[in-house]
């Protein structure tokens, strides 16, 4: 009796819903959380670092932000920066986000964008380049879902599903994602390029990008809200000849706090994953 008991409290999840149906859900419930969200504050550290040849250090910037949701997106108030270049050898420090030390400075302009632009998207509901995963309704009609597994993940019934472009001449994204299947919130997503630039672009404008990608993760901080836990990405580029390097983009969130009407702070530790 006991290893029924256990065999269907462990069985994996039954679904009868279609692929496209389960997606369609996770955009609902995306935009349905926003208001429950918007009652979290949390702590948000970004480590974006360009490497030159050789692992060899060419620009890091750490950022600690305090992320306050809102129903619409988020706002971010830097708390905390530290950024560092190399020049003739050495690393120099400084202290403010879009620092230059010259005019043209490669280096300092992509960082900013991934420091910044890749992870404060305000149009966004936690902030994270939606372009980068398929969650919004509005895109299903680009993308082939299908539905890979359904089992326990992470201590709670999940599906993995794969995603990928419908025209496969498209420069789009293709992954996997892992989602709730009791709230249809997303848990795990990776995604990758779905295909390599054409060679003609590398020939002419000596331009590449490989293994370009990214993971998000989740953590569930109440019934049905999901807040980002992790974001990263690595990746190579080299661009117009003689720029080259080895880039990585790493964020956490951490201390999630409830906040009430009266703007009092209680803190609420969410569930291990």
């Amino acid at each position: 009796m006991l290893a029924c008991v256990l065999a269907c409290f462990l069985a994996p999840p039954e679904t009868a819903l279609t692929t496209d149906e389960i997606m369609a859900r996770v955009a609902r419930n995306q935009d349905a959380a926003g208001e429950a969200r918007a009652r979290y504050v949390y702590k948000q550290d970004v480590l974006a670092r360009l490497m030159k040849g050789g692992g060899k250090l060419s620009r890091e910037e750490k950022r600690e932000y305090t992320v306050a949701p809102t129903p619409k997106g988020v706002t971010k108030t830097l708390a905390n920066f530290q950024g560092r270049y190399e020049r003739d050898g050495k690393l120099h420090a400084y202290d403010k986000p879009g620092f230059k030390y010259k005019g043209a400075d490669i280096d300092g302009d992509l960082i900013d964008f991934l420091a910044n632009d890749l992870v404060n998207d305000k149009h966004s509901k936690d902030g994270l380049e939606t372009d980068l995963f398929p969650l919004k309704a509005a895109k299903f009609g680009k993308y082939n879902f299908t539905l890979l597994e359904s089992k326990t993940y992470r201590g709670r019934a999940a599906h993995r599903i794969r995603f990928e472009p419908k025209d496969k001449k498209d420069f789009d994204w293709k992954g996997e994602a892992w989602i709730d299947a009791e709230e249809y919130q997303p848990v795990v997503i990776v995604s990758q390029f779905s295909r390599g630039l054409p060679a003609a672009v590398k020939i002419l404008l000596g331009t590449n990008i490989k293994q370009l990608g990214f993971t998000i993760e989740y953590t569930r901080v109440a019934p049905g809200v999901w807040l980002p836990v992790s974001y990263g990405t690595e990746f190579y580029v080299r661009a117009v000849f003689f720029y080259a390097r080895t880039i990585a983009l790493a964020l956490k969130s951490s201390d999630f706090r409830e906040t009430d009407v009266s703007s009092a702070i209680s803190y609420h530790t969410p569930p291990t994953p």
